[in-house]
């Protein structure tokens, strides 16, 4: 989360979606990512932590690709009975959302609704999934063949935060074998931690330092290739004696690249800078927006396996699988015994108004909340599958109540159409 700025009378936050854990918890082995362990411990009481919900229990190899029969599949053209339904649930302020709903509990009559799928805006932190599409772009392409090595960037490669970091104050899981404890706190300067850890701090704690980190080593990743990873001299050389141009076009090559190179519209989607105020001047970037039509295309295209290859949209599938206390779209009730897939992020700005103070995802002129999900219910039959997209920009209100509303009403909307085929 990043701080917030204070420009006259306007308050500008960015946030990410904090407290909201991913990976399936019995991936330690596979990973190496630390903390998967101690949450595990927790749910067999032998550690203190949080019990999880029920859909939130997955193991690694039931987390997997719902698409793959389905290679040539394409969202069907909006029903408009659906459509109506959906558009209905968001009330009277139905022109500040965006919405794309794709049910596909039924393969062989895939159901879909779109609310202004065409809309642009900010995605926040939902701009990290394509910082992940990155990475496993850039691993495919220097191991096109050869997936362990791959899985053995991400297990040894470690990465040292640095002034990439400043500043955020999100907080990230940490864990080690000997503690047998698990704590929370910012990344600090000196912070060592494997390469899939940060991306798993980056997704799942949404930290804005972790998620400017694995730009800089996605940077580094695409310069050096398979001479990476590279000494912490060589890499602070690199970064610090190469023009602001050419880190610039870098950054664009390794972030905006796979974007068009997987199939998505660079026109509708774009994660363009760091996330880190000084991410940002020793980088230089460019704006970030998406759509939700374009989000739900890369749902569909990571079910189908087509975001890179199908190892790669496994694993950013599993990074993005929520396995601790859930927040927003993802804290409805409805969704408790249901495997959910998840990011979020918003914006919220604020200006001098008699009778109302300014709050968290309480904007009075901009309160932007943006949720990609896909949801699988009940874990693990997963009788319903389906996927949304949501961006709400609902002035004054708590945005958080109101995604986490909407997730429960899209979900017994679809209960119905179910119960009645």
């Amino acid at each position: 989360m990043k701080p917030i700025l204070r420009l006259g009378v306007f308050i500008l936050c960015l946030l990410g979606a904090s407290w909201a854990w991913c990976y399936p918890l019995d991936g330690y082995l596979y990973t190496g990512i630390l903390r998967l362990e101690g949450f595990r411990l927790a749910q067999e009481g032998k550690v203190a932590g949080i019990r999880l919900y029920a859909g939130a229990l997955l193991h690694r190899e039931q987390v997997d690709l719902r698409l793959l029969e389905q290679h040539d599949f394409q969202v069907p053209e909006p029903d408009a009975e659906f459509t109506a339904k959906v558009k209905n649930l968001l009330g009277t302020e139905a022109d500040r959302y965006g919405v794309a709903v794709l049910d596909l509990s039924n393969p062989e009559q895939p159901l879909y609704a779109e609310h202004r799928g065409n809309i642009r805006a900010n995605p926040g932190s939902v701009g990290k999934i394509l910082v992940a599409l990155g990475i496993f772009q850039a691993l495919a392409d220097i191991y096109p063949e050869d997936v362990e090595a791959r899985l053995k960037v991400l297990r040894n490669t470690m990465v040292t935060a640095d002034q990439f970091i400043q500043s955020d104050h999100h907080k990230v899981p940490f864990w080690t074998l000997k503690s047998k404890k698990i704590w929370y706190r910012p990344v600090q300067i000196g912070d060592q931690a494997s390469l899939w850890t940060y991306l798993d701090w980056m997704l799942s704690a949404s930290s804005n330092a972790a998620a400017s980190m694995v730009i800089r080593e996605l940077i580094l990743l695409v310069q050096f290739g398979k001479n990476y990873p590279v000494s912490d001299g060589a890499a602070n050389k690199f970064l610090t004696e190469t023009s602001k141009q050419e880190l610039a076009d870098l950054l664009s090559q390794a972030l905006q690249g796979p974007v068009t190179r997987n199939g998505l519209d660079i026109e509708q989607i774009r994660q363009g800078s760091l996330f880190t105020w000084k991410g940002k001047k020793l980088v230089p970037g460019t704006t970030s927006y998406a759509s939700p039509r374009e989000l739900l295309s890369y749902l569909v295209k990571l079910e189908q396996g087509k975001l890179v290859d199908e190892f790669s949209s496994l694993e950013i599938k599993r990074l993005i699988y929520m396995t601790q206390g859930r927040i927003r779209y993802a804290s409805s009730p409805a969704l408790a015994n249901a495997a959910v897939y998840f990011k979020s992020g918003s914006l919220y700005k604020c200006r001098a108004e008699s009778n109302f103070k300014c709050r968290k995802y309480h904007g009075n002129v901009v309160n932007m909340l943006n949720s990609v999900a896909i949801i699988e219910s009940p874990a693990p039959e997963k009788k319903l599958h389906y996927m949304v997209v949501v961006m709400s920009n609902v002035l004054r209100k708590n945005s958080v109540v109101v995604h986490q509303t909407l997730a429960t009403r899209i979900h017994r909307l679809i209960e119905t159409y179910h119960k009645k085929r």
